[in-house]
């Protein structure tokens, strides 16, 4: 036990170490625009308006921790340890940028390889309010082309939800959603299926539904934009509040998560919705 102390303690302190040098608004300037491409000292100093000598210092200090390298044309580049760096920031960045969210949400629900990957939602805006996240909401069902995909705690069965979805269904729009088996649902809901011809959307396989157990975190995406929202801090779920964006790597993983959630969904049960 004494020995894994000593290599815990050996492993935090080479970590600490690595976080000192990080301590600094202009290291970590340097090391985003190496990130992007090989760069000289007194490019970098003109750029961020300060002295060679004192981005010179900063340089030596990164190279000397292994992050970035100097090379034979007199240009620094980043090395392996420092673009893995680079995306650890990115992480810590979206973890300062929302602290206040997470202080009254969490991730209850999502599994550690998606934990591991949280930091694909950096791009996202925040969106606040129910009424702005039902238009962002709205907005992706009406801008869809290829498919729509939900995972979804319950849903407001109005005519500015439906009939998108109807209208997107009839034309081959690929239409699936994943809905948590205490779903809350309208009484009018029967009404409203009928009158846009969702019962035979359903029945032609336009529509496909599916049913898991306890629906937490919420996804709404489209082919090219997507909208998540996390449960809040006592896992109740929370759809006024959550992120929305076009960026690629947010995308990928709200529709991975999309996938998951879909693949280990069992068949859709009207039987068990509950009335509101």
């Amino acid at each position: 036990m004494a020995f894994v102390s000593q290599v815990v303690k050996k492993g935090l302190d080479s970590a600490a170490a690595d976080f000192l040098e990080l301590a600094s608004e202009q290291r970590l300037e340097i090391l985003s625009r190496l990130y992007e491409q090989n760069q000289k000292v007194s490019t970098v100093a003109k750029d961020i308006e300060a002295t060679v000598p004192e981005v010179f210092r900063n340089f030596e200090r990164l190279v000397k921790a292994g992050l970035i390298s100097k090379e034979p044309d007199g240009s620094y580049s980043i090395s392996t340890a420092g673009r893995l760096m680079c995306n650890q920031i990115s992480l810590v960045r979206f973890l300062s940028e929302n602290k206040r969210y997470l202080k009254t949400h969490g991730f209850p629900d999502i599994s550690e390889k998606f934990l591991q990957r949280i930091v694909a939602l950096e791009s996202g805006e925040q969106v606040k309010g129910f009424v702005k996240v039902l238009e962002k909401w709205r907005a992706i069902y009406e801008n869809a082309e290829t498919y729509i995909y939900n995972v979804l705690f319950e849903v407001p069965y109005t005519a500015d939800f439906i009939e998108p979805i109807a209208k997107k269904a009839s034309r081959g729009i690929r239409v699936r959603s994943v809905f948590s088996s205490s779903a809350i649902i309208p009484s009018d809901r029967k009404q409203v299926f009928e009158k846009h011809g969702f019962r035979k959307l359903i029945e032609e396989g336009r529509v496909e539904r599916r049913m898991k157990e306890d629906v937490r975190t919420v996804v709404i995406l489209n082919e090219k934009e997507a909208c998540v929202m996390f449960p809040a801090s006592d896992g109740s779920p929370d759809m006024s509040e959550g992120f929305y964006s076009k960026n690629p790597r947010f995308h990928e993983w709200c529709l991975d998560y999309f996938m998951y959630c879909w693949e280990r969904s069992g068949p859709f049960s009207e039987s068990k919705l509950k009335n509101a």
